[in-house]
């Protein structure tokens, strides 16, 4: 799935779009920067055919593709610097196999580059053009960064309040009266630990062990997706405490719930926009 944000550089709004949670920028919308429109297609078709910019391609793909094909490549390689030496950003996808860069069509359409590549690219238009670019992509991210600590925040608390009414609902329902406090402690944790296993597959206990050098709890860790299935959680556990069933039963019936649940919410586009 591919998103697309806009921001302004120098004047020029540039597209910037999100694929398979990977950041990368118009380079159509760049070039426009240097010749206008008109132009766009020449300045990336020029760019990409030098060898210092295959060279560059080359390594970023040996890098992180490993279905990089590196006989095609070195093809290309050989052939930069000849006057008769012709490529685009299609035939370079198409011929290696390449992922840093794509070409789209549609109301977003044009050259998109992962930000590596496009910050490289920005060179080519202007030193000026490239800070700025580089300014104004990371005011995005820093906007991005607070809206997702907001929502975080939000479904931590959440998860909080839900807590109460399931504190509720093991008072009212597993613990006996007159026990002491550190009974229901016990009661308490191991109802969490409930929740944690159908959700997280460990307890609280074996989650400190795994990580001694961590502060915090689980929960301090989670996604956003993995908080909102806590939070429903904690209030079906509710439910089917008062319907007395068995903790065994319980956790096999909120491991389903979880399960479900996180497929169905990995495939959300409003949870999706929080990353």
């Amino acid at each position: 799935m591919v998103k697309s944000k806009i921001i302004t550089v120098q004047n020029i709004p540039i597209s910037v779009s999100s694929k398979n949670d990977k950041d990368y920028i118009c380079l159509t919308d760049m070039a426009k920067a240097k010749e206008g429109e008109a132009r766009a297609a020449d300045i990336i078709k020029n760019w990409i055919r030098t060898r210092t910019t295959l060279e560059f391609l080359g390594t970023w793909e040996e890098m992180y593709n490993p279905g990089f094909k590196v006989v095609e490549f070195d093809h290309f390689k050989m052939q930069a610097g000849l006057p008769s030496f012709v490529l685009s950003p299609g035939q370079w996808v198409e011929k290696t196999g390449a992922i840093g860069i794509y070409v789209s069509s549609g109301r977003y359409g044009g050259t998109y580059a992962h930000k590596d590549i496009a910050f490289e690219f920005g060179s080519a238009i202007s030193s000026v053009f490239k800070l700025y670019l580089i300014k104004e992509f990371q005011r995005l991210k820093d906007d991005e960064n607070d809206r997702f600590k907001l929502e975080w925040s939000i479904q931590r608390t959440l998860a909080k309040i839900n807590y109460h009414i399931h504190t509720d609902a093991i008072k009212e329902n597993l613990i006996p009266a007159d026990v002491t406090k550190e009974q229901a402690a016990m009661t308490y944790a191991s109802e969490a630990d409930l929740l944690n296993v159908a959700l997280f597959g460990i307890t609280a206990k074996q989650w400190r062990e795994a990580n001694p050098k961590l502060e915090g709890n689980i929960r301090d860790y989670a996604n956003i997706e993995q908080l909102v299935v806590l939070s429903n959680l904690e209030s079906i556990n509710a439910v089917l405490i008062r319907q007395e069933l068995p903790q065994q039963e319980r956790l096999l019936q909120l491991n389903k719930i979880a399960i479900v649940q996180m497929k169905s919410l990995l495939k959300v586009k409003e949870v999706k926009k929080l990353k």
